[in-house]
């Protein structure tokens, strides 16, 4: 994901995306995030995500962060080099196909971009 806007030292990047479910993936996705490994989550604080939330309507599903590191994109490859990570996203990822896209055939979140906040 991108960062929004340039942030002041001390203030956190926000980031969402949305990534819609595979057909009937609902159900498997949910029964994975109600037992988040410890190591993915421990990765995730490692490189400074924080308040990671993720909400549904219907089978799309929306992502939020806040990042509060220094160099987002290295922390983010940081964390896709993770093993557990990796493995962890080999059981999500079939769970998901890129945001309105019915016909692709693979996973992928699309960045959404912020365009107002109220602090």
């Amino acid at each position: 994901m991108t960062a929004p806007t340039p942030r002041l030292p001390g203030q956190v990047e926000r980031h969402a995306a949305i990534v819609d479910l595979a057909p009937g993936m609902r159900r498997e996705y949910f029964r994975l995030h109600e037992h988040v490994w410890p190591e993915v989550t421990a990765a995730l604080t490692q490189y400074g995500i924080t308040n990671y939330t993720i909400f549904v309507i219907d089978d799309t599903l929306i992502a939020y962060y806040e990042y509060v590191g220094t160099d987002h994109a290295a922390d983010l490859a940081a964390i896709d080099q993770d093993p557990v990570t990796q493995r962890w996203l080999s059981l999500t990822g079939p769970c998901q196909r890129p945001f309105g896209r019915a016909d692709a055939a693979t996973d992928g979140w699309r960045d959404a971009r912020e365009i107002w906040h109220l602090a």
